[in-house]
């Protein structure tokens, strides 16, 4: 368990070095200003639970990693954790680079506690998950990036924490070490560890975190459920390329975050089946049509209307637009309405998803963006792992296998 209580962290800055010595002398006038990289910062880990710190770069994420991890001492404010804690924080912390990665291995595991033989009876483990090969034995500086985080990571996870610490440590990674890691994450939670981590990976944060905290200028500016928790970070980053905007608040329909200029606003969104009819629980491969109605408030020049299908766990399964699809609307003007299909074959698993729907400018600013404007259920009677039911068509043959040859 983690417990992170009323936490701020003051960083005086000066305009020169030589600022700092001339403050200390007696009479001295005030040469730097405050900079709070974390402000009256709140939250609780429960033993078992995976959290995610999302925000924008200098939000103060990587901050309040390394005060948790017990690297740097906040100014207020305390930090309770319970258990032995393995931080994969900054590429470059913790490794020697003199040293061969096996001796890495073990220096890392005596600084975490651990005796060289309870090292040793895990170090087959840590070689096989990070997979340098003869790299093991040679200087960690003559490692790739990849490597080396592959060899930091695989020892902060076999080394038996209850606290894992991760900073942005799967960014690096091929996506073969990524799925491996990600299967571990999902091993570690049954086990009860505690993790705490910071990713740029929305995707991936939907899928690994129970909660997500969205940080903003070293404060908590959203916490809850991962899914809403993105969608407001997602938002803020879009209104931000948009500079002034205003979030869009009508009778239109309404999803779990909403963001927008305003020069157009989605009416309705629908999901139609064969028939025409209004569903939402289709078969798995069923023809789905999806209309999206949109108003225009504004004169605008040949806007995008996109759709993006997530699944349960907020990773998203297929997402398109007018443009990619190369359908243009010219010019539109100040109240009129487009009402668009995307007709599919739906040919997702056995489960349920949620459709986002958005009205664009031909830049990629946002009109009307509303995430998770519905929800349906796909039906599928055979057990198919993954979400896309590829409907295989299986041919095999039988062969009679040589009689082999008496000498």
């Amino acid at each position: 368990m983690v417990s992170v209580q009323h936490v701020s962290k003051l960083y005086p800055l000066y305009r020169r070095p030589s600022d700092r010595l001339r403050e200390a002398l007696p009479f001295s006038p005030r040469l730097h200003h405050d900079f709070w990289a974390l402000r009256n910062v709140s939250f609780q880990v429960e033993k078992g639970e995976v959290l995610s710190l999302v925000g924008p770069n200098g939000s103060g994420k990587s901050t309040m990693l390394q005060i948790v991890a017990g690297i740097l001492q906040p100014s207020s404010g305390r930090v309770l954790a319970q258990g032995r804690i393995a931080a994969l924080l900054e590429l470059g912390a913790g490794f020697n680079p003199e040293f061969s990665g096996r001796d890495n291995v073990f220096l890392n595991g005596e600084i975490m506690g651990l005796s060289r033989r309870e090292v040793a009876q895990v170090f087959s483990k840590i070689e096989e998950f990070a997979g340098v090969g003869e790299f093991i034995d040679r200087p960690v500086k003559e490692y790739s990036t990849g490597m080396y985080i592959r060899l930091a990571f695989a020892t902060a996870i076999h080394v038996e924490p209850e606290v894992l610490i991760v900073d942005e440590a799967l960014a690096v990674g091929d996506a073969i070490f990524a799925n491996r890691c990600i299967r571990k994450f999902d091993e570690m939670k049954k086990r009860g560890v505690t993790v705490l981590f910071v990713s740029h990976d929305m995707g991936l944060v939907k899928h690994l975190s129970d909660r997500a905290v969205f940080m903003l200028n070293g404060e908590i500016a959203a916490e809850g459920s991962p899914n809403d928790v993105v969608n407001r970070y997602v938002g803020y980053v879009l209104e931000r390329q948009q500079g002034d905007s205003k979030l869009v608040d009508d009778e239109s329909p309404r999803g779990s975050f909403r963001h927008g200029d305003g020069s157009s606003g989605i009416e309705r969104v629908e999901m139609l089946n064969e028939d025409g009819e209004v569903r939402r629980t289709f078969s798995s491969g069923e023809a789905v049509t999806i209309r999206v109605t949109a108003r225009f408030h504004r004169d605008v020049s040949n806007p995008v209307l996109g759709i993006l299908i997530r699944n349960r766990l907020g990773i998203d399964v297929f997402g398109t637009n007018t443009r990619i699809e190369q359908v243009e609307f010219g010019n539109i003007h100040s109240g009129e309405i487009i009402e668009v299909d995307f007709a599919v074959h739906c040919r997702l698993t056995r489960q349920e998803y949620t459709l986002t729907v958005a009205t664009q400018h031909s830049d990629g600013l946002s009109q009307d963006w509303l995430d998770d404007a519905l929800q349906f259920s796909i039906m599928e009677t055979k057990d198919i792992a993954g979400l896309v039911n590829l409907r295989p068509e299986i041919a095999w043959r039988r062969s009679q296998a040589p009689t082999p040859e008496l000498v």
